[in-house]
């Protein structure tokens, strides 16, 4: 028996990365999966095919979150043909990184519309149909670039504090309806989208970084979503969790007493 036994679960940007893992975390503890992309089909059909294999459910939807018309029919298709919705993962997400004087005036923007647009247009789309059902789990993907200041990541910053200060107010504006929202900090995880940034000297000028020495990896924040997702959790909302290697613990590494 999995803790999300008869649980339905939308993962947006689930093709790949954090998104992908959540989307086998999920269905490994039962819960049927709506697998969404935006244009990498092939390897949404890869993910679902995986869970099937697995004996779970799944299915692939195709939608940008950027587009709130085409977000609510993501929603609708997952609730009819998976018969239902409990879970939210906002997840999608994309990065446009440069120093602030190499960047265009309307450089914020994109990346604004998809990491915190699809969190936005997502969220309002499930709203309705968990406070019928008299509650529902929110769970958006954030990031320690909310938190903390780095060089050459102003946008993706922006756009992921966005995502965290919306998590609170979501998530008291939705309590009533027995709606929770938390969210996952996730640190410099090992996915393609931070692959530049790791194959710098081996990954060292990172990891030297991080107290735990090391990246992460998409199954940890995973991990992270599913205990948020489980009704054992039911006490936690408005919650900014990292998952981080300790990175927000610290001012530096330091030297050894």
């Amino acid at each position: 028996m999995g803790r999300l036994d008869g649980r339905v679960a939308l993962v947006t940007g689930a093709s790949r990365g954090i998104g992908r893992a959540c989307a086998l975390a999920l269905a490994a503890e039962g819960a049927a999966v709506a697998v969404n992309y935006r244009s990498q089909a092939a390897s949404a059909d890869a993910v679902v095919a995986e869970i099937r294999a697995s004996g779970g459910a799944a299915a692939a939807f195709p939608g940008d979150v950027s587009d709130p018309v085409a977000a609510r029919t993501l929603v609708e298709r997952a609730i009819g043909e998976l018969g239902g919705l409990h879970i939210l993962v906002n997840n999608a997400g994309i990065t446009r990184d440069g120093l602030l004087f190499n960047l265009e005036p309307d450089a914020w923007l994109e990346v604004m519309r998809v990491n915190f647009g699809g969190v936005f247009h997502c969220t309002k789309a499930v709203v309705e149909h968990f406070a019928a059902q008299g509650g529902g789990v929110i769970v958006n993907i954030s990031s320690t670039h909310a938190e903390r200041g780095w060089t050459g990541v102003s946008t993706y910053a922006a756009s992921k504090g966005a995502v965290s200060a919306f998590t609170r107010a979501a998530a008291v504006e939705l309590a009533r309806f027995g709606i929770r929202v938390n969210a996952v900090v996730a640190g410099i995880t090992d996915t393609e989208m931070v692959g530049s940034l790791t194959a710098r000297d081996g990954g060292r000028g990172v990891t030297r970084q991080i107290p735990l020495k090391r990246t992460g990896r998409a199954e940890e924040v995973a991990a992270m979503v599913v205990l948020l997702a489980g009704l054992e959790n039911g006490y936690v909302t408005g919650a900014s969790i990292p998952v981080d290697g300790g990175a927000l613990s610290t001012l530096g590494v330091g030297q050894p007493l």
